[in-house]
């Protein structure tokens, strides 16, 4: 169970605050509610009912900056998921996005990302398509305020630092490299 205070991603891509669990009686009936107050938008109230579990598992806890770090450095092992057929591959994308495994996001990513560059370097528009687009901006969306979130840092700010940190990792690979 959730405390007061904690912080939740809610629906996968608003992160919220716990700003009570009470009591209220709505339509005759005692229900406990959980009271979500979304970080970018304090004026929004978002009532959970704690009994009621579809909506309880639109509920998840963000991650740690540990976690987020160990994220980073699984980034480049992440697979490429690129599927040719357009019906399938949105399927797929699809549901990457409802479920918000990070793992899966940053596949989804790297994906999309790699795929823009693919046909940049065949001198075709560098436009993806309308579908791939969304599902990039989603999942960037979904991962990078999270991590801002948890860092401390803007959202703008997120890139900058994942690079920042791969390249330390890949530094620190070298010279435990040229040790041996």
């Amino acid at each position: 169970m959730y405390q007061v205070n904690d912080f939740v991603l809610y629906t996968l891509n608003t992160i919220c605050r716990i700003a009570e669990i009470t009591t209220r009686n709505f339509g005759g009936k005692e229900i406990e509610y959980y009271i979500l107050r979304p970080v970018y938008d304090e004026k929004a109230t978002i009532y959970i009912p704690t009994n009621n579990l579809k909506l309880k598992s639109k509920m998840r806890s963000i991650l740690s900056k540990e976690e987020i770090y160990q994220l980073i450095s699984a980034m480049p092992q992440a697979d490429y998921i690129w599927i040719e057929d357009d019906h399938k591959r949105k399927e797929v994308f699809q549901h990457i996005i409802d479920e918000g495994d990070r793992y899966q996001l940053i596949s989804l990513i790297k994906t999309l990302y790699l795929q823009r560059q693919k046909r940049l370097q065949n001198k075709r528009s560098s436009k993806m398509h309308v579908s791939d687009e969304r599902f990039f901006k989603d999942a960037e969306k979904l991962l990078y305020d999270e991590f801002a979130f948890v860092l401390g840092i803007s959202p703008q700010q997120v890139v900058d630092f994942i690079s920042e940190k791969l390249e330390e990792s890949a530094d620190l690979s070298s010279e435990k490299a040229l040790q041996a």
